[in-house]
């Protein structure tokens, strides 16, 4: 290995997968560097303030900080300080939910003056298949000889770090030396490792989301047919689920979203031959739940013109603050365009357009629950009419 002052260097590392990484591998010893384009949220960072929610972050980013192993900067001459690169790099679907490879072309064109000849790059985010190999190809027809691997981050978002040091780490490459000295940059982390090619870890990647996302929409599935056949779906779900091992991984109804879930399905359809109908099918059910939320208000009462409605949580998910892709939102616009006044709120999300909480107690007509904060189990309802699918305001599933 040629001489460095950084062992490692994290691309996008002030974003929610990134920025942990960094704060995990900086913890265990190693000197890490953050290089991110958002010159705003480095500064933010590099005085000592976590720009998202996440468990134990606040507490461990001033004390890296302060040991002097992690490092900030948005010039990308800081690739050039290290054998090590982990890319973390939103990987988004096209307006025909298909995958996007110009972010890929674009960071190959970023990063390839930078990189040393033998230098490990690790692709960390989730990916449409076979680019890992895209990536290491463009590089050589740049006159890049790099190992290139994916090792795919496996976290819930806000609980990275304990998960990086618990889960294992699947090790995605098509040569030997390059998944040795991946294998030995988690290993740094003291965790165990699991040996696939790059196009298996790929599919592996995709297949646990994709998973997750269709168990969700078979639990929203159940319970659209439990509402429309006018029974009590709290109930039938804790006659499957009793004292039943089998049935205990089915989810309770509620919002599939977020930054990767939807995504991640549409990439898997677009991968296959047949465009993966059950996929296509679990995205319009999760989707569509906030309209059928919408359609069922309509029916209780007539028009909801003339309505204030309260939004308790925008997050995608509980004790979040991150709100890519939530459904809260188009539940919202629904809303609006079915004519009612709409009023927002949630404990952690920064945003202009939400009121405080209550405001929209006070306000509100009817509440709907967006994401089942902590903070609003314990709330005084009034005795206003409340749709709480997720079944955490202590009278069961409510529609």
């Amino acid at each position: 290995m040629t001489d460095q002052d950084l062992d490692l260097v994290v691309l996008g590392g002030g974003g929610h997968v990134g920025l942990p990484l960094a704060l995990a591998f900086a913890d265990s010893g190693w000197k890490v560097g953050i290089y991110d384009i958002d010159r705003q949220k480095i500064e933010r960072i590099g005085q000592g303030e976590m720009p998202f929610r996440e468990h134990g972050a606040d507490e461990l980013l001033p004390k890296v900080l302060a040991s002097g192993r992690l490092v900030l900067d948005s010039d990308p001459a800081m690739m050039e300080r290290t054998d090590r690169l982990i890319v973390v790099i939103g990987t988004p679907v096209d307006e025909f939910l298909g995958p996007s490879m110009t972010i890929f072309e674009h960071t190959v064109a970023e990063i390839a003056p930078h990189l040393r000849d033998g230098a490990l790059l690790i692709l960390r985010s989730t990916v449409y298949p076979g680019t890992t190999e895209y990536v290491a190809q463009r590089l050589a027809e740049r006159g890049r000889s790099v190992d290139v691997a994916f090792c795919p981050e496996r976290i819930a978002e806000g609980y990275a770090l304990q998960e990086l040091r618990t889960l294992p780490q699947i090790i995605g490459a098509d040569a030997d030396a390059g998944a040795a000295r991946a294998t030995e940059v988690f290993a740094h982390l003291g965790i165990k490792t699991i040996r696939t090619t790059s196009r298996e870890a790929e599919l592996a990647k995709l297949f646990t989301n994709t998973w997750r996302y269709m168990k969700f929409a078979v639990a929203n599935q159940f319970f659209m047919i439990a509402d429309q056949a006018g029974v009590d779906y709290g109930n039938v779900l804790r006659a499957i689920r009793e004292d039943y091992p089998r049935a205990r991984d089915l989810p309770g109804p509620g919002f599939a979203a977020g930054p990767c879930l939807f995504k991640d399905t549409m990439q898997l359809a677009a991968f296959t031959i047949d465009h993966f109908p059950m996929g296509q099918a679990a995205m319009q059910v999760n989707e569509g739940l906030p309209s059928y939320i919408v359609s069922a208000l309509q029916r209780r009462y007539g028009t909801l013109r003339g309505k204030t409605i309260g939004i308790l949580g925008m997050a995608f998910k509980a004790e979040s603050d991150d709100t890519r892709a939530s459904l809260s939102f188009k539940l919202r616009k629904l809303l609006a365009w079915a004519g009612a006044r709409v009023v927002c709120t949630d404990p952690y999300v920064r945003d202009h357009r939400l009121v405080p909480v209550d405001q929209v107690l006070a306000d509100s007509e009817i509440l709907i629950l967006g994401a089942p904060h902590q903070a609003y189990r314990s709330l005084d309802i009034g005795g206003k009419d409340v749709i709480d699918i997720w079944g955490v305001l202590g009278d069961g599933i409510r529609l």
